[in-house]
């Protein structure tokens, strides 16, 4: 049984870029020179920003997330996160395939696109090792070419990098949705009801809901940034922080609409070319989860997408919100809790989740039926976060 507070697909997933990260095999590291600090911390970064406010609480959380992002333990953090992302793709074709929703996929990879050379460069020189090392394929595109991949673009970039595995979505709460479909099409039962608790006796779990409460031998904690409400009164303090993301669409330009997901990366959007029109994804906000959402990064990226390409008019009243769950070393916490048998956990996945979630699920049921998982999951276990559970 799945117990949700809303119908699948309404949350997180609902409102991403739309893009199964093949090639993220690096995930986001916390910014270590000094220019991009200097931007973040004075507020002039569009790719980041924080709020000041909350800076205490987020502070244990982010000082061993800059730590993590240290070139060596980067180097390890990438090692033990590519087999994983490896599955992505995999993951979610056979559910595709079963759940018939191949109409929403587009499988001609994504842009980043960049305004100098100098930062294009150095992109493909990372781009040029994650191939040699992990087999993520790329194309290199200059300004003229990219010109004729989007004749909309009004300024001349100095060219992308076209990453060629990713496969592209253009609803993803759809795509989701259709998930749950065939899940339930499967035999599995949905409970839509907010979770008030969580408690274990002699024969397993129960969970406590406003309309009730269900049984069960085991029991899967995959709430995201809402996991510390379920896990916390367990005694599993886990390190988990916040980063915020918005979204808002706009009409496509009556002439030369946009073709392709185009990362601009030295600003810090994406424009993604979805069913409802030109979604414009932020990057990260650094802010409580449910604290009051703020447009300043938005109306940034928006301004520089207009300088970008023709952006037609707003169509959403305001813009979509939504939290992703991180944990200082970037990478999910995956596998079995250590000091309550039955219980498991699938969270932190940050700014992959919705590429993960199919892999995820594999790996966690090979792991919970006593199979060898697909891929070792040992470094992604909770207890790498030692002394957050109880004794």
């Amino acid at each position: 049984m799945l117990v949700d507070r809303r119908e699948p697909g309404q949350e997180t997933s609902f409102g991403n870029a739309g893009i199964i990260q093949r090639e993220g095999v690096r995930p986001h590291p916390f910014p270590r020179d000094l220019a991009t600090l200097a931007q973040v911390g004075l507020h002039l970064s569009t790719a980041a920003r924080y709020d000041p406010l909350s800076l205490p609480r987020f502070a244990p959380a982010l000082a061993r997330y800059w730590w993590k992002s240290s070139p060596a333990s980067y180097q390890k953090v990438v090692r033990s996160y590519a087999p994983l992302i490896a599955q992505s793709i995999d993951a979610h074709a056979d559910l595709i395939a079963a759940a018939g929703v191949e109409d929403l996929i587009v499988k001609n990879g994504w842009y980043l696109a960049f305004r100098t050379e100098k930062a294009l460069k150095a992109e493909t020189r990372k781009a040029q090792a994650d191939h040699d090392a992990y087999g993520i394929h790329h194309k290199v595109v200059d300004g003229d070419m990219m010109a004729r991949i989007e004749p909309g673009l009004k300024t001349r970039l100095a060219g992308a990098l076209h990453w060629t595995d990713p496969w592209t979505v253009r609803d993803p709460g759809a795509l989701v949705s259709a998930y749950a479909r065939l899940y339930s099409e499967l035999g599995g039962a949905v409970a839509t009801a907010e979770i008030k608790g969580l408690t274990q006796d002699s024969t397993g779990w129960s969970v406590e809901t406003g309309e009730g409460s269900h049984q069960g031998r085991e029991v899967v904690i995959a709430l995201g940034p809402w996991a510390p409400e379920i896990l916390d009164p367990l005694g599993y303090r886990l390190p988990l922080f916040v980063k915020r993301g918005y979204h808002m669409h706009y009409e496509q330009p009556a002439t030369h609409p946009l073709n392709n997901w185009v990362l601009d990366a030295e600003i810090g959007y994406l424009l993604a070319p979805m069913h409802k029109g030109i979604r414009l994804t932020t990057g990260a906000e650094f802010a409580p989860r449910d604290a009051a959402a703020t447009p300043i990064q938005l109306g940034r990226a928006e301004r520089a997408a207009r300088g970008l390409i023709d952006l037609g008019a707003r169509l959403d009243p305001q813009p979509w919100k939504g939290a992703r769950p991180c944990t200082p070393d970037m990478m999910p916490i995956i596998g079995a809790a250590p000091k309550h048998r039955g219980l498991w956990v699938a969270i932190g996945h940050a700014h992959h989740g919705f590429t993960l979630g199919p892999a995820t699920g594999r790996v966690l049921a090979e792991a919970m039926t006593g199979e060898k998982p697909v891929i070792d999951i040992a470094p992604f276990a909770m207890e790498r976060f030692g002394g957050t559970y109880p004794d």
